[in-house]
């Protein structure tokens, strides 16, 4: 029998314990940014990917229940202002899935978009739109609910127009040509660590570097992986030093040297002199750590990060807040 007294008091225990980070986030939201802010509203609580296409000068975002919007950021923009979401995709087709990590191609003038049954992992795929008529230029379905669970998480393009797409449930790769043809599974031994509660999100932000190779991050190891694609898809762990990167979700290389890695923290800076055979934690930034930073993003040359979490109702807001990196 449940004690009347007990069952008040766990309550009133409840609403403290559940006050106390309330108040923290209410008190985060109202404080003054500490760098460069840019809030929109959205009809959705979830957003897991923001990147910049600096041809049509706009986010271009990706909605956790299904489809593509843009953020357009106008002329002598304010920082106070409250810029709008605009929807640009929502397919039938994709009904019940999320879109998730997106890249944008400017070379052929098109974005790159993962989908993904976030509950069931029981489908996967990659979209590529035309970024002028948003005109599906293919659908290619990764996995089906006859194959292993799989968990398509993050996309990334080559200078052929090859796109390599990550599996944080099974940790492998898809490499899909440009016409949306499935090439190659990429596997390795390296993806899997040897700790069983390191293996529930596996190979998670993807990258492509110039010299013809990819970095991909592993979320709950931590592990950085270069593959080589030249040398038929070697996977070499990169050595990383003063620092960890642990829970690292969305990556964006700034230079041929240096990645910036979101997630918790909020951002992370790591720097290579050695072609990413080996790699430093040379800074890091901490944002709305309540939001939870998912993606990176560079506009106009500086890094800014797109958090998953929007806040308020019955409009959610939701922030892409620029990283100033201090030394770690």
């Amino acid at each position: 029998m449940v004690c009347f007294p007990c069952s008040t008091k766990s309550l009133v225990l409840f609403f403290i314990i559940s006050a106390i980070p309330i108040a923290y986030i209410i008190s985060v939201e109202r404080a003054a940014p500490a760098t460069h802010v840019y809030r929109y509203h959205s009809s959705g609580w979830f957003r897991e990917c923001a990147k910049w296409d600096d041809l049509h000068r706009r986010f271009i975002v990706s909605l956790f229940e299904g489809g593509v919007a843009q953020v357009q950021v106008p002329d002598g923009h304010s920082p106070d202002a409250i810029l709008e979401e605009t929807l640009l995709v929502k397919e039938a087709a994709l009904a019940g899935n999320a879109s998730l990590g997106i890249a944008v191609d400017g070379r052929r003038n098109r974005l790159l978009v993962v989908n993904a049954d976030v509950m069931r992992n029981r489908y996967s795929s990659l979209a590529a739109y035309d970024l002028s008529t948003w005109r599906r230029l293919f659908l290619t379905q990764l996995s089906g609910s006859g194959d292993e669970k799989s968990f398509a998480d993050d996309v990334a393009v080559d200078e052929e127009g090859n796109a390599y797409v990550t599996d944080a449930r099974g940790s492998k790769i898809w490499k899909v040509g440009v016409n949306g043809e499935i090439l190659s599974i990429m596997r390795s031994p390296l993806f899997t660590p040897k700790e069983w509660y390191k293996t529930f999100v596996g190979l998670n932000g993807i990258v492509y570097h110039p010299n013809g190779y990819l970095l991909v991050i592993h979320t709950f190891s931590g592990n950085l992986f270069k593959i080589e694609l030249k040398k038929g898809g070697e996977v070499k762990q990169v050595k990383v030093g003063r620092g960890k990167l642990v829970f690292g979700d969305g990556l964006e290389l700034i230079s041929l040297t240096k990645l910036v890695v979101a997630g918790n923290p909020s951002g992370r800076l790591v720097e290579s002199s050695d072609d990413w055979e080996t790699a430093t934690v040379a800074a890091k930034f901490s944002g709305p750590a309540h939001r939870l930073a998912s993606a990176a993003t560079v506009k106009d040359g500086k890094v800014y990060l797109n958090h998953l979490v929007g806040m308020g109702y019955p409009r959610k807001t939701h922030a892409l807040v620029e990283a100033v990196f201090s030394p770690y």
